[in-house]
């Protein structure tokens, strides 16, 4: 992964030119009795890292390992900045950054970031900023379920708690959320799980990974040059 954090500034600024810098954005909170609380991050720094290696056009800046997880409160361990704080964060980050590259792209590792950073691009992009977020969308539990459990046990296996691993509240999402708006996680599963990590296995995870990095890699396809986009269907 090339990392925008290790060059020099006049490093930098030779990368510059027609550059995509993407911004890891994930979440320090519970995911369940069986994942570490950087999940979220992770997956955000796998999915740059994966673009980057498929691009050459893409630097990775620092991650941000801080989002907007309120709903994870009263779990021990939750760091959450809040929606403001974020949205704030990632507007003045970008103004930042783009004085150095034309192009942001912010990729969220965790759904709960999804409103404040909707409202930052917004924003930027009144500015004439090109900043696109990005957030995977994946079956597979709605917290700490199957697809997460797969994707840790793909990136850091010795951090994944198996043995530990719980069912918890699998129903739907449009079920849950008036109840999650009221009383978040906690209110509906004890445990902090939504969904079921059972028969989860580090294959299924390097596979959902790969195509959620093909989706992303997919999705900003128009921002390559001619040249490096020939070839691609439009």
């Amino acid at each position: 992964m090339r990392g925008m954090a290790d060059l020099t500034w006049r490093e930098a600024a030779e990368h510059a030119a027609g550059a995509i810098l993407a911004v890891p954005v994930g979440a320090t909170e519970q995911h369940g009795p069986h994942l570490p609380l950087s999940t979220d991050t992770d997956i955000a720094v796998a999915l740059c890292a994966g673009l980057a290696a498929a691009r050459p056009e893409v630097l990775v800046a620092p991650t941000i390992p801080y989002g907007s997880s309120g709903e994870h409160a009263g779990f021990p361990g939750t760091l959450s900045i809040g929606q403001a704080a974020l949205e704030l964060l990632i507007v003045e980050l970008c103004r930042s950054a783009t004085d150095t590259f034309g192009r942001i792209l912010v990729v969220s590792g965790h759904g709960g970031n999804l409103a404040p950073l909707r409202r930052a691009e917004e924003l930027l992009r009144r500015e004439s900023r090109d900043v696109r977020v990005y957030l995977p969308n994946y079956p597979g539990g709605l917290h700490a379920g199957r697809a997460e459990t797969a994707m840790q046990l793909a990136l850091r296996p010795d951090l994944v708690r198996a043995e530990r691993a719980e069912k918890g509240d699998t129903r739907p999402l449009d079920e849950l959320l008036p109840l999650l708006r009221v009383g978040g996680v906690r209110a509906v599963s004890p445990n902090g799980v939504l969904g079921d990590p059972a028969g989860a296995h580090a294959e299924e995870g390097h596979t959902l990974l790969a195509r959620l990095t093909d989706d992303l890699t997919q999705k900003t396809r128009h921002w390559w040059p001619a040249h490096a986009s020939k070839g691609l269907p439009s």
